[in-house]
């Protein structure tokens, strides 16, 4: 989940001026400091949001954000074989004392095979009860300077398939996959069926970047803002009720 991370003066001003921790304040206070008018319906009037966070997210304020509607968190845990996320543990444990409901993600690498990168994020993700299923991130990553190979897209299916059966079969539940416009397209996405999708769109609404692809979450946005966490933040929307949440949670949830 590549993008850049810029603390502005008006991200600083938000962070500073928001409620002591343990206050009870609104939702509206997850904010956007440049938000988008989509077509349809937006998608802070989902009932069920929550965001996304790895090492770049240095201090989150898990109680608060919990105060003002956050009601999720997929954390990055590991990217391909050998590399973990270094404020993964420390999320991990603050998200749960807050109750926010949490998950964890792979970025995959395509220079290592998938059952080596399934078996590392085995090894750095505890399978705690209530968590939310894992999370298979795909996309092309033009920055890493080890790793140029983009494979075809049967091959890119193959190896999404490989990893995804080996966590299912240690989590008991199987993993969402998260990936972008781009990458969708250019690898044939739409042929995979029965499976879950969390899609990045922050510029089109998921109907219009992803034909006819049922999806469960939309990151939608990649300045969100939240009292008590400096920095930009992505923020997410469940597709559903409160109640579908709730029952969404109860079948999916680890055990």
């Amino acid at each position: 989940m590549f993008k850049k991370f810029a603390i502005t003066a008006v991200l600083a001003l938000v962070a500073a001026c928001g409620a002591p921790s343990g206050t009870s304040v609104g939702p509206m206070i997850i904010g956007d400091s440049d938000p988008v008018r989509f077509s349809g319906k937006q998608p802070t009037s989902f009932a069920v949001r929550g965001m996304d966070a790895a090492r770049f997210q240095t201090s989150v304020d898990w109680a608060r954000a919990k105060a003002v509607g956050i009601e999720f968190v997929f954390l990055k845990a590991t990217e391909g074989g050998d590399l973990k996320d270094i404020k993964f543990r420390d999320h991990w444990r603050g998200a749960g004392r807050a109750g926010v409901a949490r998950g964890a993600y792979h970025f995959y690498y395509f220079c290592t095979d998938p059952a080596t990168q399934a078996r590392f994020f085995i090894q750095n993700v505890p399978r705690t009860k209530g968590s939310l299923p894992p999370v298979l991130d795909m996309e092309w990553n033009p920055f890493s300077p080890t790793c140029k190979r983009r494979p075809d897209g049967a091959t890119v299916r193959a190896e999404m398939k490989v990893w995804m059966d080996i966590v299912e079969a240690h989590y008991g539940q199987r993993p969402i996959i998260y990936t972008t416009p781009r990458f969708y397209k250019e690898n044939g996405l739409s042929a995979i069926k029965r499976e879950e999708f969390w899609l990045r769109t922050t510029a089109k609404t998921p109907r219009e970047a992803f034909p006819g692809q049922p999806w469960r979450f939309w990151q939608y946005t990649a300045t969100g803002t939240l009292p008590g966490t400096p920095g930009a933040v992505d923020i997410n929307a469940f597709n559903g009720s409160a109640d579908d949440w709730a029952a969404w949670r109860a079948r999916r949830s680890v055990q």
